[in-house]
């Protein structure tokens, strides 16, 4: 499946349904929290990033490639769950959102990458990090949690573990257009791939995974040989412009973030979706001949 990367011409018809989400004649859908989590490692084309293709069936963005991630559970908010690094608040300062949103958000991300990857940040200090959790038990705490069974606060009591919060970084959020029928605030992270670790091929609603170099999955979007939503196929491009994962999260570290909407913009003679601004640069260099 081929996805038209930014900027993308609109039809004339969603133009006009986005005109009447805009003036107020039809009510938008209430967008849900989520979070995503771009797990990354060295390569030497510059940090590779673990894609996920999810199913053909997903009634949202089927046959996408994704990095793992989806909405934030009501248990995330339990203000009880071991917490180690930046607080709450600090998170809070950094996603533009309230000091419970953002624990739940981080919550979220940490148990989303879990479920998706079976890569888990966590550790039994605020020190360390788990090293293998490709044991049966660790399965099956996997799948307790991705069906509900098991919240994150009692998986990681019970394990004597404590969220590893300095392991993740902020990226960037973006908000489904208001003329999507499913819309989610989603906010994404940056994490490296703990020491020890590996991914697994684990979520139900993928349908094949791929460690690809953030770089090449956007040239591979660029030649229609991977299928990126825009905000996806735009965070490739924009970490691949970094040379390690470590200078992703070097950045990460002094970021905050604000939510992005895209809106109907003009395009020569019709419209597209507009983008932040910091990107333009980046797509126009890559639409040059």
């Amino acid at each position: 499946m081929r996805i038209p990367l930014p900027p993308v011409p609109l039809p004339d018809r969603l133009v006009d349904v986005a005109r009447e989400f805009e003036d107020g004649r039809q009510t938008p859908a209430e967008p849900r929290n989520a979070a995503t989590v771009i797990l990354m490692r060295p390569s030497a084309q510059g940090p590779e990033v673990y894609y996920m293709r999810r199913q053909d069936s997903m009634d949202f963005a089927g046959g996408m490639c994704v990095f793992p991630g989806g909405g934030v559970d009501p248990r995330d908010f339990d203000t009880t769950v071991a917490w180690a690094g930046p607080s709450p608040a600090e998170w809070a300062a950094r996603l533009g959102c309230d000091e419970e949103t953002a624990r739940a958000l981080v919550c979220a991300a940490v148990r989303e990458t879990f479920e998706e990857s079976g890569v888990l940040l966590a550790g039994t200090s605020e020190t360390n990090v788990v090293a293998d959790t490709t044991a049966d038990d660790w399965e099956a705490d996997r799948v307790a949690l991705e069906s509900r069974e098991l919240s994150l606060t009692d998986f990681l009591i019970r394990r004597g573990l404590v969220l590893r919060t300095d392991l993740l970084g902020v990226w960037d959020a973006w908000l489904t257009p208001i003329f999507e029928p499913k819309r989610y605030r989603t906010w994404f992270f940056v994490a490296l791939l703990p020491s020890g670790q590996i991914t697994r091929d684990v979520s139900t609603e993928s349908s094949s995974v791929e460690w690809i170099p953030a770089r090449e999955a956007a040239e591979q979007a660029d030649a229609g040989d991977l299928a990126l939503l825009p905000p996806t196929y735009l965070t490739s491009v924009e970490v691949g412009e970094h040379s390690s994962p470590e200078e992703v999260l070097a950045v990460a570290a002094s970021r905050s973030v604000e939510m992005f909407t895209p809106s109907v913009e003009p395009l020569g003679e019709g419209w597209t979706l507009s983008m932040p601004d910091r990107l333009r640069p980046l797509v126009a260099a890559r639409r040059r001949p």
